[in-house]
């Protein structure tokens, strides 16, 4: 009996901040309809990190609606990152061929090792290295989140790099297009260039469709095939969180070789690729996917500190954006070859 009134007290707990961060998503989703070319994701995580810095709100928030902002931040992003699986099929990605499939592979490794060594240079502290590099390389927000959940980094440490790779991601959608001429690409190669250097699913869509729906279909695909590199970073990431971890004698329990939520993102996409899934299903899926993914970026996005990261966080903001630069950098090498 003491066990389920624990439970409802909890639930109960986790209500006004999941209330929260399901209207917040609702609200990016009609601004989302009313302007397509803005990123849904991409704006919901804005509308967090806007929240977080109303003062009259940051006692609330990290009071009150603290439970459920991380519940959202830390269970559903799980639940999304399993549903994003199903976006993914290697049949798809084997359509880019051997080529396309390797160096955009190249690109995720080289973006991911060289960011970490800029993190480490510039002396970031605790996970924030790991954390940029991840949302860099791999999927924005979502992968930070994901590998958040690995090393167990702190709070702060993950708003920080959510807050910076929405900002580059942001510059992306700006920026990108621009270049698209004087760097003398057709739309083929404008579209994997996007799909290869930009970081978040949402963004690639909204800067690649500048382009035409040819160059939107290969960012996609080029794009998907980095978020499928997900799985083997994070797993290598737990394996070595795993070998540090302290005994289980002494309290701290060590981190799955694999965890439950990677598992499961292997299984989605293996189910997409070899069982023939009706569309309404999967459309179903990609809405709850977008749904749950919404919630849990707001959550992260409420948790940064604008004036903190501004004035001690110049070098994380240095290390994102030559972090940036070096990845676009490496996706047009990757184009031209």
């Amino acid at each position: 009996m003491e066990h389920v009134l624990g439970q409802t007290h909890l639930l109960r707990g986790w209500i006004p901040g999941l209330i929260v961060a399901g209207v917040a998503t609702l609200v990016s989703w009609g601004i989302h309809a009313l302007i397509p070319a803005v990123p849904l994701l991409t704006l919901t995580v804005a509308l967090g990190i806007l929240v977080g810095q109303v003062r009259r709100l940051r006692s609330t928030i990290d009071g009150r609606w603290s439970a459920g902002l991380s519940f959202a931040a830390k269970s559903l992003m799980r639940v999304g990152i399993v549903l994003l699986g199903l976006k993914l099929s290697l049949i798809d990605i084997a359509n880019l061929g051997l080529v396309g499939i390797l160096t955009t592979m190249a690109v995720v490794i080289f973006a991911f090792f060289g960011t970490l060594l800029l993190g480490r240079l510039f002396s970031l502290p605790g996970q924030q290295p790991l954390l940029i590099a991840t949302g860099f390389a791999i999927c924005g927000a979502s992968a930070i989140g994901a590998m958040s959940e690995v090393v167990r980094a702190k709070k702060e440490n993950t708003a920080a790099a959510v807050a910076l790779v929405t900002l580059c991601g942001t510059l992306a959608i700006a920026i990108l297009p621009l270049l698209w001429h004087p760097l003398d690409m057709n739309n083929l190669q404008f579209g994997h260039w996007v799909g290869a250097g930009v970081h978040d699913v949402g963004q690639v869509v909204a800067t690649a469709s500048i382009a035409g729906p040819v160059a939107l279909a290969i960012a996609v695909v080029v794009k998907l095939t980095r978020v499928l590199m997900l799985a083997p970073i994070v797993a290598m990431a737990s394996f070595i969180e795993r070998r540090k971890a302290v005994e289980p004698e002494i309290g701290i329990k060590r981190p799955p070789l694999v965890p439950l939520f990677i598992l499961g993102f292997i299984a989605t996409v293996l189910i997409r690729t070899f069982l023939p899934l009706p569309a309404g299903l999967i459309s179903a899926a990609d809405t709850a996917q977008t749904a749950v993914l919404g919630m849990a970026l707001f959550g992260l996005g409420s948790a940064v500190h604008l004036r903190s990261l501004v004035t001690t966080g110049w070098r994380t903001l240095v290390v994102g954006l030559l972090g940036w630069v070096f990845i676009a950098t490496l996706a047009y090498g990757a184009v031209r070859l």
